[in-house]
């Protein structure tokens, strides 16, 4: 029993939660808008929206006090993040994951991101190969149905307002992959002072 605790692992992450109720509903009305196109989508459920700084993958549980204590070494202020405008990866004529931009507050995020990388790196993390780009991801595209009036769509809401939010507290993250989706729960957080 003992052998079997020690190898498992937590899929984990880096984030700051959305916690705004206004926000997290202009998200979901985006949300409903793109489903209206009949695009082929797999929605990111409200409450789960976040914004990730750094994918850490699969982690023992031992070094999590490892990592909270390179995560107290990241300074920030709590900072507002202004969410506008919605996108996609790799790109709006390939889209993949559709997510709502950030206008304000990238700089901040891009500096905590800056912070942890080589902290990770001391602990034996692989380098982030494809760099922090802040962004929300709010849906993830599953075929090629309906692709056209997806564009369109995101085109035409390349400039909405999802409002703003404050980001007080980095959070370690578990991601628990479910049939239902993912179970997100706080392992660690560092608060901006």
């Amino acid at each position: 029993m003992r052998e079997s605790v020690m190898s498992e692992t937590i899929r984990s992450f880096f984030a700051f939660d959305i916690e705004d109720e206004g926000v997290i509903r202009r998200l979901a009305e985006a949300q409903g808008m793109l489903a209206n196109t009949a695009a082929d989508l797999k929605r990111v459920k409200p409450q789960n929206i976040h914004l990730t700084v750094r994918f850490l993958g699969n982690i023992s549980p031992p070094i999590v006090d490892t990592i909270y204590e390179e995560m107290k070494q990241v300074s920030f202020s709590p900072f507002e993040i202004e969410l506008r405008g919605l996108g996609a990866f790799p790109r709006l004529s390939r889209p993949r994951v559709i997510w709502a931009g950030i206008k304000k507050g990238a700089n901040e995020l891009v500096n905590v991101f800056e912070q942890l990388e080589p902290r990770l790196r001391g602990l034996g993390f692989k380098p982030d190969t494809k760099g922090f780009s802040p962004h929300l991801t709010i849906a993830r595209v599953r075929s090629g149905r309906n692709k056209v009036q997806l564009i369109k769509l995101v085109r035409e809401l390349e400039n909405y307002d999802f409002g703003a939010v404050k980001a007080e507290c980095l959070r370690l993250k578990k991601s628990v992959l479910t049939p239902r989706g993912p179970i997100y729960t706080t392992l660690r957080e560092v608060c901006g002072g």
